[in-house]
């Protein structure tokens, strides 16, 4: 969420930016909330002098009363009470006028980093850096669930009986394998120096609205029948919730946490084959990252994040690219986004695996994460990552690790997660 202050004085600049995210429905918005904002000031500025009167009558009466002038008083009196009706009328316009302006800046999106390529949609994001040799190898590569299933690592009917579409069973070794990534993601970043935690999988509304925008909140988030309670659709939710409405000493930061979880989420797309199986889910499990830091560190910080997602790949010897994410493709509170993309060698393309995204002071804004420094307060930047999320990493791993005999190979550095395991071999 912007700073009122900043739209006021920067209106072309806060329009353009709207321009540049192809949401021209919401240009007359700029002009809306300012003249609301106008007012709202307006009527503050009355509200505060007739208080201000208030208290000097007060005293008046007070003075007049010890004097035994109660007729002057009572005069007075009647002066204090017209205020007081009026003071009422202001602060109900205080109120609705305030409430009109937050439900606007809520929906303004973020100011863009400059350096973000205008687009309208992913169709236009850009790739920057390739790592790692992308291949296909001279064998039909089956799809994941088909290779899953040589495993009896996975039971899709029996998740549709219990639970619907979109939920699965992993089973065996494909399981532990799930898990040992995971654990492996894990103690990766905390080698990296980041603080392992595991946070509540539910959040209350307060926090939901802080972290997202009303878009990305309908269309995730899984709301608990009779209670203030979402699930979360990412632990980055309660990790940035974590500091919500807190003051942190500037000498304490950064604080960069690592986080393990669950995450629900309502979509599911049905826009082809690589919409089945495991792709794209109801529930799953993440490690994720982030990071609370002054506003001069985020951009450095951005670029650690997603090269943490890069390193922890490679490591499994998957090749991944790097995509800048264009103006139209951000959600509205990101400054800037990259996604890691890993290699299908079956698909012959890169498909997502992660998404890095420093969202400015947006976040800290709206839940009043605030830093204390020798020339006053101001509002952390926050940023975000995906270390890694099973099962769709799996497809990856498996496609990029897969011998031609049916057999898995398992990287070094995962062998110590399999229980020593160099190699998994298919029961079909």
């Amino acid at each position: 969420m912007l700073d009122m202050k900043f739209v006021r004085e920067n209106p072309d600049l806060v329009k353009q930016n709207i321009k540049n995210k192809f949401q021209d429905e919401k240009l007359p918005l700029v002009d809306e909330v300012i003249d609301l904002d106008q007012k709202n000031r307006k009527a503050q500025a009355e509200a505060d002098s007739l208080r201000g009167e208030r208290n000097k009558l007060s005293k008046q009466i007070g003075a007049l009363m010890a004097q035994g002038k109660k007729e002057e008083a009572e005069e007075i009196k009647k002066k204090v009470a017209e205020n007081a009706d009026r003071l009422k009328e202001l602060e109900k316009e205080e109120a609705e006028y305030s409430e009109r302006v937050l439900k606007i800046m809520m929906t303004i999106p973020n100011i863009i980093d400059p350096s973000v390529p205008i687009g309208k949609d992913d169709s236009e994001n850009v790739e920057v850096t390739k790592y790692g040799e992308p291949f296909v190898p001279d064998f039909e590569i089956p799809y994941h669930t088909d290779i899953m299933e040589r495993f009896d690592g996975i039971d899709l009917d029996a998740a549709g009986k219990v639970a619907g579409n979109g939920f699965y069973y992993l089973m065996g070794d494909i399981a532990r394998l799930h898990s040992a990534v995971i654990a492996y993601a894990r103690d990766f970043m905390i080698d990296r120096g980041f603080t392992y935690c595991v946070p509540p999988f539910m959040i209350r509304s307060n926090v939901v609205n802080g972290v997202m925008s009303f878009a990305e909140m309908d269309a995730m988030m899984y709301k608990i029948e009779g209670e203030d309670l979402y699930l979360i659709g990412t632990s980055e939710h309660s990790m940035i919730g974590k500091f919500i409405d807190t003051i942190t000493d500037e000498s304490e930061l950064p604080k960069t946490l690592t986080s393990y979880s669950p995450c629900f989420r309502k979509e599911k797309g049905a826009h082809g084959i690589e919409e089945r199986g495991v792709y794209r889910i109801h529930q799953f499990e993440k490690q994720e990252m982030i990071v609370v830091c002054k506003p001069e560190e985020s951009p450095v910080w951005f670029d650690r994040l997603w090269q943490n997602t890069v390193d922890l790949f490679r490591s499994m010897d998957i090749p991944v690219r790097t995509l800048e994410c264009c103006s139209g493709d951000l959600a509205d509170l990101k400054v800037k986004s990259f996604d890691v993309e890993a290699w299908s060698p079956r698909q012959k393309k890169y498909f997502e695996v992660g998404s890095c995204s420093n969202l400015g002071d947006a976040q800290a804004r709206r839940l009043k994460i605030r830093v204390n420094s020798e020339n006053g307060k101001y509002f952390a930047h926050t940023l975000n990552n995906t270390v890694v999320a099973p099962p769709r990493m799996l497809i990856a791993f498996l496609e990029n690790n897969l011998n031609e005999d049916g057999s898995v190979n398992i990287p070094e550095v995962l062998r110590p997660y399999m229980g020593g395991k160099d190699k998994l071999i298919p029961k079909h």
